[in-house]
């Protein structure tokens, strides 16, 4: 089973009305399923309006990739061929 990202879902009929969407995640991403199967986040604008961007350094980078890899790999994975 694969774990999401966010306790809020909505199927892509209902992303027909994103408004109704929208209000109902209120500051929260929602996953978008289709057949039981998450194929892609929608996150409202209210929920990284506050989200303060900072640079970091390399060994910075390094290190969380280092620490943080095998939760991160399925995005690798799908930015290879990108």
């Amino acid at each position: 089973m694969e774990r999401l990202l966010t306790n809020l879902t909505a199927s892509l009929t209902e992303l027909r009305e994103p408004n109704k969407v929208i209000a109902r995640a209120g500051n929260q991403p929602v996953a978008i399923m289709n057949r039981n199967e998450a194929i892609g986040y929608f996150v409202p604008k209210s929920a990284v309006a506050d989200v303060e961007m900072l640079p970091i350094s390399n060994a910075e980078l390094d290190a969380f990739m280092h620490t943080n890899l095998s939760e991160i790999a399925h995005v690798l994975d799908y930015l290879k061929d990108k």
